[in-house]
């Protein structure tokens, strides 16, 4: 098995877990260069929030887009967005990813900004 299906796989019983909650999810996804994160409805089907490193203020701020330093910035943003669309509460899917590095800190910095999971 190569990295990127036991990563699905990791992922696919993480999800399996969170629908059982029946919350909205702060879904995450990283990339080499950059580092994505969204508030997804408790159905799935709708993005309450989104905030990544591709978008134009967060690459004015950072020197670099895939270091912890962008990923905190991310985290804050987006814990900002959800809270301002009326969502206090979430479940932190990682899809796969060890909570490590660029994961944690954009974990750590949207509870610092006010976020609950």
């Amino acid at each position: 098995m190569d990295k990127k299906s036991s990563r699905l796989k990791r992922a696919l019983k993480l999800r399996c877990k969170i629908k059982k909650l029946n919350v909205n999810r702060l879904t995450i996804h990283r990339t080499s260069q950059h580092i994505y994160a969204q508030v997804l409805s408790v159905d799935g089907k709708t993005t309450l929030a989104s905030a990544s490193t591709v978008l134009a203020e967060i690459k004015a701020k950072v020197k670099n887009t895939s270091n912890i330093d962008a990923a905190t910035v991310v985290g804050r943003l987006i814990a900002e967005r959800a809270i301002a669309a009326g969502v206090q509460e979430v479940a932190f899917d990682r899809s796969g990813f060890k909570y490590h590095g660029r994961v944690k800190a954009l974990a750590d910095a949207a509870r610092e900004a006010g976020l609950k999971f």
